[in-house]
């Protein structure tokens, strides 16, 4: 078995679903495909229920909508899939610009005529890849539009003044959405009709210590409860209201916990990393008393690794 399906087999996700997952791989291989966008990601997505959710659901052709709230981990689940799948991921982010030309092409100008510039829902249809569109919601009603045909059952896309594309039988699309952040909307329900959604639940305890774990295994037990609590406790704060998610950021722990391996203080690597993302006087303050509670001042690098 492959080294991704061991760390899918290591959850107990479900062996029926991890056979099919092999059969997928071996009759869509990523050879002739562009290779550079075949990548192991970072950090491995923990979550049995999820994980079983999402790959059903990809085996039988759909493609996903993953929503939920600030570090529920959407887009480590969609560059993992990728991944189990073994396919190219192609990341589009949706942005006020982002139009129909940005996914599907553009002309340009080379060799004495004018050709289509592909974009990346054209290549990712081309080769079988997963296409990956961040924050979906930000999505113009010109770019949404032009993805209809691509995600139904019709599976092509019609490029004005090109051939009509078919879609390789292996390419899938995943969206990401989070909700209340500047420059959101709603999604239409055409949309939304053409992706099965999982909504994803808050970070759980357990694993929130499997990340941290996985990129820092040298920490000790200590360290690991107190920035694991740290986390925890924001992730509280933010569901009751009480503090913006502007603080709540799982990278920035990450980050602080590799300041200090390099040799920073532990309650200098936390303001960087978490205290001070929480632009409002009065918010910093609520963070920097939780930050205090778990993280004390004397700590050094000792303590923590």
């Amino acid at each position: 078995m492959q080294e991704e399906l061991k760390i899918l087999e290591e959850q107990g996700v479900d062996g029926a679903l991890l056979e099919q997952v092999e059969r997928f791989r071996e009759e869509y291989p990523a050879g002739g495909t562009d290779g550079r966008r075949v990548n192991r990601p970072g950090i491995p997505f923990f979550g049995k229920e999820i994980l079983e959710m999402a790959i059903a659901a990809l085996l039988q052709g759909s493609n996903l909508l993953l929503s939920g709230p600030k570090a529920t981990g959407k887009n480590i689940l969609a560059e993992n899939l990728a991944w189990i799948f073994g396919r190219p991921a192609y990341n589009i982010s949706f942005n006020v610009n982002t139009d129909s030309s940005t996914l599907i092409g553009t002309d340009t100008f080379a060799d004495n005529e004018v050709k289509l510039r592909k974009g990346s829902v054209y290549r990712c249809a081309e080769e079988g890849g997963f296409g990956i569109f961040d924050e979906i919601n930000m999505a113009k009603n010109d770019a949404a539009s032009v993805l209809h045909a691509t995600l139904d059952h019709r599976r092509m896309i019609d490029v004005p003044g090109y051939d009509r594309i078919d879609l390789h039988p292996a390419a899938r699309f995943i969206g990401t959405m989070n909700y209340g952040y500047a420059g959101t909307k709603e999604l239409n329900e055409a949309l939304v009709s053409r992706f099965l959604v999982i909504d994803m639940p808050a970070l759980t305890a357990e694993n929130l210590y499997r990340i941290i774990r996985h990129d820092y295994p040298d920490i000790r037990d200590e360290a690991l409860e107190a920035f694991g609590g740290l986390f925890l406790d924001l992730q509280e704060k933010a569901q009751n209201s009480e503090i913006s998610t502007k603080a709540m950021d799982l990278r920035g722990l990450l980050a602080a916990l590799g300041t200090v391996k390099t040799g920073l203080r532990p309650w200098q690597a936390v303001q960087m990393g978490i205290t001070n993302k929480a632009f409002d006087i009065f918010e910093r303050e609520i963070v920097s008393d939780m930050v205090m509670t778990r993280i004390p001042e004397e700590w050094t690098k000792e303590n923590v690794f």
